[in-house]
């Protein structure tokens, strides 16, 4: 097959070489400042004041994730060269297939009205569930590297119970650490138990915030704001997992003296490689359900 993969960071590159590598046609486009890649073409992105359709020859147009920066540019951090979403997608020929991640609404629609197949593989089951493992481990890197301490010594709380949380808490429990899980759902606490942890409700977790080494968010949603950050121990290392707005007010948090990251887009951070064959995995299995033979 004959793929364009067009903007992102160390991910795409690697999921551009990983394409190559297994005998595909690779063109790449918007990473200049990636030096090479290997096994792939890079190409000027034949856009700007381009007709509409002037970009074809491709079977697969791959998007970065997220597939937008600010003011709906495409998100090519490896470039210096700035194209808005929608003159890319005006310039792929109709019928053609463009999957990306984290495509909204508005750009859903215009690659319907263009006549564009286009997926979102971030959507996918398969791939937000390999994305939580690597992000599970990555925050736990950080939490060793932060911290200075073991996690086999550490009392940690980590707030929600879905696919971050669950991979979350099953690496902490298994390293030794002392493992609070928090959720509001009674089934989800009847499991927090029963996977030997300690349960907590997130509507009601003042009384017991004191006593963490490290808290980790996963809920994309207010759960701690200024009450609740007073209650922290001073010295407890808070990391936030949640997609924009997140869950902690970071304003609180400095102004506190607290100690508080938020690891956004930890995948392409500290594994990128694990994360380009994920996505590429994932777009090989919309292909071939498509009827390709990715």
């Amino acid at each position: 097959m004959n793929f364009a993969i067009i903007g992102g960071d160390m991910r795409q590159v690697c999921l551009a070489e990983l394409v190559a590598s297994d005998g595909h046609s690779v063109s790449a486009f918007l990473f200049e400042e990636a030096g090479s890649v290997k096994g792939a073409e890079l190409k000027a992105l034949p856009c700007g004041d381009a007709a509409a359709g002037c970009f074809g020859g491709f079977d697969c147009y791959i998007l970065p994730l997220p597939v937008t920066a600010q003011g709906g540019l495409l998100n090519a951090p490896l470039s210096h060269r700035e194209v808005t979403l929608e003159v890319l997608l005006r310039a792929i020929p109709g019928g053609s297939y463009v999957c990306g991640g984290r495509i909204d609404d508005e750009y859903m629609a215009l690659c319907g009205e263009l006549g564009l197949r286009a997926y979102d593989y971030f959507k996918r089951e398969e791939l937000a569930v390999a994305n939580a493992a690597i992000t599970a481990e990555g925050a736990i890197q950080i939490a060793m590297e932060e911290t200075g301490i073991a996690i086999s010594k550490a009392s940690v709380l980590v707030v929600g119970f879905g696919r971050i949380g669950k991979l979350l808490s099953h690496r902490l429990h298994a390293l030794g650490a002392d493992v609070t899980v928090s959720a509001r759902k009674l089934s989800d606490m009847a499991w927090i138990e029963a996977y030997g942890y300690k349960p907590a409700n997130t509507l009601a977790l003042e009384g017991i915030l004191p006593g963490f080494d490290i808290i980790f968010n996963t809920v994309p949603a207010r759960v701690l704001g200024e009450e609740r950050l007073r209650l922290v121990n001073p010295s407890c290392l808070c990391i936030e997992l949640a997609s924009k707005p997140g869950g902690m007010d970071f304003n609180a948090a400095s102004m506190l003296g607290l100690k508080s990251i938020w690891a956004l887009s930890l995948p392409g951070r500290v594994a990128p490689i694990a994360a380009g064959r994920i996505i590429r995995d994932t777009i090989y299995n919309i292909l071939r359900e498509e009827g390709f033979k990715a």
